[in-house]
């Protein structure tokens, strides 16, 4: 019975092997096959019937094809508006059935402080009324923490919560846990041997965290801050002589509780490089050789400055075109000396491409008119093109201050030798609202608020609110600037101002003094300027006590009317306006009081500060000398709100008004009356301490002389015996020499979060015996 079995098996066997080959193949007609119908969709809420029949890879009339099914579900899923797509058969009939994302009903933020809801709305894609999906909720997960990254809290965790609603409607809300901002606690140098870690510091913008600069902006880790800070350290190493500088990089290491980063910068200093020659070959040009060297500011034995490369360049490329050659192109050819650490300098001319400017597109510019743009560009439809030229237009819009971006693209014109300059601006925020109070020994609480609009109406004017408030001195000040007065490069303005100031410690009086002025100026090169005004203002002097007072001070009690005219002349070219380190500063200005009211004089003073560098940057000599003359143009004597009075920040280790003419008053002390002429010197320098450079604190030692002098003739002449000035007073005598003073002191300088903080002790080695002596002196505000 077994083998019936297997033999029965194996014929099945053999019968199945031969079947293919012994019945011949017969091909199935189309005909036959199955034929989509139709397509249904079901589950559709509010996404049409027809918009998912639009993404279907197969039509009716198609034969089913399992390819094509399956890209449609995923052509559908790519959509966004789907949670679920399932397509089937019903016979003949394709059946996709859908299951809709929800929609959004609106998208919320919890827990945010830090950063406005605003910012993060314009950051998440999700909005309302768009389809919900887990993907894009994801990734507005890690865009609310790129932006709070980028603010510098790093431990900061986002949590989506999602809320359903009827009719498949969701609330999305973002749970937001800030943390702590996670700062710099470190910055660290390798590879610099020419400067100090804390020299380089100075250079970058972002900045060591330190619990009292608490209102410091750049000590938080910012990735883009950091590419900035390289720049930052490339061009001070090309400014001071590294030619071969390179920055390697800039590597962030967050600390294991995730509070704080340490960041370390990698440098390749290269040698020092000394300029041994400087040539400027004009070629086949017909250039006027002399003129072009002055615009030279690169010389033979000073160290190599990329900066001052680039401004010769400049230089340059505007006094070719000034001859008539407009398409100029300058290469600086740089040729290094082996071994020697010296490179020569050549400036070649050459003439670059032929084109010219069609067109000039403003872009960007919601708030600012073109013209404020245009005028600072210097450019215009026609001219030739030169980058040289558009690089100087791109410092000069930003030194504006009106943007917070500034990019300038080049677009083919209608022609081969023309081109479409696109300046695009992105507009930042240019009105700004300061309140502070102090301290000082001179003023004691001092108080101010100070509210400016830099680009009011768009136009680019300048309107300023200056208010302060003091026991001594209260003040209110009103000003407004065009800086292109009638289309011209001509500033003009006028400035409304009242003040009340007490004097009583000083000269035993109170003034007050309602006026206003106009003023204009322009300037002449890149490093001075004129300016001009004049002034109109109601003074009066009040609140004298006969019996105490110096007769000078009471013959002036009154009202009277003042009208000047003032000019000046300005040269500057310190580094840096607030901290100088290196250049020079002068200015000589002259006033004439007459022109109308009843008060005559002719004044003339003069001002100078020189800075030079002894160590780097960290030990700074300043020289400084002020000198001042006035005379009364007339028979009546200067007015005392218009003499000099020296002492305390003007002249150290004396008090407010302490240095200069005095006159005895019937209680036998004596008052301050104003000099005529003065001219004081001072030689300062400044140090670090040795400690933390981040603290911002380094010393002073200095030293203050000179002469302050010249009572009014009539004060004089009264004062020489018994005078009567319509009251009883006998004792009025006049301590007036042109005595030279000496002072010496030294000072602690704090860089604080309020503005330069001084602390200064002085003492007088050579002084006039009625001279009013401090010792100390605090005050705030930077001294220059």
């Amino acid at each position: 019975m077994r083998y019936k079995f297997v033999i029965v098996g194996f014929l099945a066997f053999v019968l199945s092997a031969l079947l293919p080959v012994a019945v011949p193949s017969v091909a199935v007609s189309p005909a036959y096959a199955q034929v989509v119908s139709s397509i249904v969709v079901e589950g559709n809420q509010r996404v049409e019937a027809d918009t998912v029949l639009s993404y279907m890879q197969i039509s009716p009339g198609e034969s089913m094809d399992a390819d094509k099914m399956d890209a449609s579900v995923k052509a559908l899923f790519q959509t966004g508006l789907f949670a679920d797509v399932q397509i089937s058969r019903r016979g003949n009939v394709i059946v996709v059935r859908v299951e809709e994302n929800p929609m959004v009903n609106q998208v919320n933020f919890e827990g945010n402080s830090e950063v406005k809801d605003a910012d993060l709305v314009k950051e998440v894609e999700l909005r309302e009324r768009m389809m919900f999906t887990r993907a894009r909720v994801l990734s507005d997960v890690n865009r609310v923490i790129a932006v709070y990254r980028r603010a510098g809290f790093y431990s900061v965790k986002v949590s989506p919560k999602i809320i359903r609603l009827p009719q498949n409607r969701v609330d999305l809300v973002f749970e937001i846990q800030e943390g702590e901002e996670t700062k710099v606690k470190r910055i660290e140098f390798e590879g610099n041997q020419a400067f100090d870690d804390g020299d380089l510091r100075s250079v970058i913008g972002t900045q060591e965290h330190t619990w009292w600069n608490f209102f410091a902006r750049n000590d938080n880790y910012d990735p883009d801050r950091l590419e900035y800070d390289k720049e930052l350290l490339r061009r001070y190493y090309l400014k001071n002589g590294f030619a071969d500088i390179a920055v390697i990089s800039a590597d962030p290491v967050l600390s294991a509780d995730a509070t704080g980063f340490t960041i370390t910068f990698t440098v390749e200093e290269g040698p020092r490089y000394t300029i041994a020659d400087v040539a400027v070959n004009v070629g086949d040009a017909q250039l006027d050789s002399g003129d072009l060297i002055d615009g030279v500011k690169t010389g033979v034995g000073q160290d190599y400055d990329a900066s001052a490369v680039d401004k010769s360049v400049e230089n340059l490329t505007l006094e070719a075109a000034r001859q008539g050659f407009v398409f100029a192109k300058v290469n600086p050819n740089i040729q290094r000396n082996e071994g020697q650490n010296t490179l020569n300098i050549t400036y070649d001319i050459v003439e670059g491409p032929r084109t010219y400017i069609e067109r000039i597109d403003i872009i960007g510019n919601f708030r600012t008119e073109d013209e404020v743009i245009r005028r600072e560009l210097q450019l215009f439809e026609g001219d030739a093109f030169n980058r040289v030229v558009v690089d100087r237009a791109r410092r000069r819009l930003t030194a504006l201050d009106y943007f917070e971006k500034i990019d300038f693209r080049e677009e083919q014109g209608s022609a081969a030798d023309k081109i479409v300059l696109v300046v695009e601006v992105q507009e930042k925020s240019t009105g700004t609202i300061n309140f502070s109070i102090g301290f000082s020994t001179t003023e004691y609480v001092v108080g101010s608020v100070a509210l400016q609009e830099r680009n009011f109406l768009g136009k680019g004017y300048d309107v300023k609110v200056d208010t302060s408030l003091s026991f001594k001195r209260q003040n209110v000040d009103f000003s407004f600037t065009n800086p292109y007065f009638m289309g011209l490069p001509l500033a003009a303005g006028f400035d409304v101002f009242a003040t009340l100031t007490d004097n009583q410690s000083e000269s035993s009086y109170d003034s007050q003094q309602i006026g206003g002025a106009l003023r204009t100026g322009f300037r002449l090169d890149e490093y001075s300027s004129v300016n001009f005004k004049y002034g109109f203002a109601w003074r009066e002097i009040d609140n004298i006590n006969k019996n105490d007072a110096a007769p000078a001070i009471i013959q002036m009690e009154g009202s009277s009317v003042k009208s000047w005219l003032n000019s000046s002349y300005t040269w500057d070219n310190l580094d840096s306006p607030i901290r100088p380190t290196n250049g020079f500063r002068g200015q000589l200005a002259g006033e004439v009081a007459g022109l109308g009211g009843d008060v005559y004089y002719g004044l003339l003073e003069a001002h100078a500060w020189s800075f030079f560098p002894i160590y780097e940057d960290s030990v700074v000599l300043k020289i400084e000398g002020n000198a001042g003359f006035i005379q009364p143009l007339g028979d009546d004597d200067v007015p005392v709100q218009d003499r000099f009075f020296k002492g305390a920040d003007s002249f150290r280790g004396f008090a407010v008004a302490g240095v200069g003419p005095r006159q005895r008053g019937n209680d036998g002390d004596t008052d301050a009356i104003g000099a005529q002429t003065y001219a004081i010197g001072t030689v300062e320098m400044n140090f670090p301490l040795g400690i933390p450079e981040e603290w911002g604190i380094e010393g002073s030692i200095f030293s203050d002389f000179g002469t302050v002098f010249g009572a009014p003739d009539k004060t004089v002449k009264k004062g020489t015996g018994d005078c009567n000035y319509g009251n009883p007073l006998k004792n009025c005598k006049v301590f007036d020499t042109a005595d030279f003073r000496l002072t010496v002191g030294a000072g602690i300088i704090w860089q604080s979060p309020f503005g330069p903080l001084r602390f200064e002790a002085a003492y007088p080695l050579m002084q006039a015996d009625y001279d009013q002596t401090e010792w100390f002196r605090f005050s705030i505000g930077t001294r220059f």
